[in-house]
């Protein structure tokens, strides 16, 4: 792997390690106070978004990581490329086995991931996520991010019905694994609609006799992500994900 060191900054106080791992933005943001065994949250894309639970768990003692995988829609190739920063991180910065954040299109990366490397993952907090991906983006067939998303996937107009490679196909090894999850999303969401793809994995995870919370925001589209208050994801997280 090519490691490339770029600068440290501020982030709220704590130390930002910024780099490049074979090419690709990264970063590292060290707490002030370390927990023991450096518990860490892994945001999957749009790093610094709708952060309140992000800050919160940094101000507790987590450790935050972001590895650039953008445009890929959560496609083998760059479940592949998050491996290799997972391995990177771990063992350069002594990093733990991280929760995955899935924001929107990062709930395919996140939930593909943990699916693929399910003991590497020690739980998922999903927001207004993708779960499907002919929900979002091929349900617009003309969208720049459709003919991307179908290259991406060797996917086809053709092919994509029958398509059993989403989120929502991929839970039994996160069950297997017992990784807890929790949902946040609106149940107004017009972008992402819930009801396509967060609530049909919670109704899968259910089924396998997984271990799965959710909070609907009444009245709420796909923004804002995330809660004002972030305790209730962060009392789940750390109740269940440790």
């Amino acid at each position: 792997m090519q490691y490339e060191y770029i600068s440290t900054t501020d982030w709220y106080g704590c130390d930002r390690i910024n780099f490049r791992l074979n090419g690709r933005e990264s970063l590292v943001v060290r707490p002030k106070k370390p927990l023991p065994g450096n518990p860490t949250a892994w945001r999957t894309e749009f790093f610094g978004a709708f952060d309140s639970v992000d800050r919160a768990l940094l101000e507790r003692g987590w450790h935050l990581c972001y590895h650039r995988v953008s445009d890929m829609y959560g496609c083998p190739q760059s479940v592949a490329w998050m491996h290799e920063f997972y391995e990177f991180v771990s063992q350069t910065f002594g990093l733990a086995k991280p929760v995955l954040f899935g924001f929107s299109r990062g709930g395919l990366y996140a939930v593909n991931y943990a699916a693929a490397y399910p003991s590497e993952i020690a739980g998922l907090y999903l927001d207004a996520p993708v779960c499907d991906i002919r929900s979002w983006p091929c349900r617009i067939k003309t969208a720049v991010e459709t003919i991307d998303c179908l290259h991406w996937y060797r996917l086809t107009f053709e092919t994509l019905p029958d398509f059993a490679g989403n989120p929502i196909d991929k839970l039994q090894s996160l069950r297997d694994a017992n990784l807890p999850i929790i949902i946040v999303a609106g149940d107004s969401d017009q972008s992402v609609p819930y009801e396509n793809n967060g609530a049909v994995l919670v109704e899968r995870y259910r089924a396998l006799g997984g271990v799965i919370e959710t909070i609907i925001k009444p009245g709420c589209g796909h923004h804002p992500h995330s809660l004002d208050d972030p305790s209730p994801v962060v009392k789940f997280i750390e109740e269940k994900c440790i």
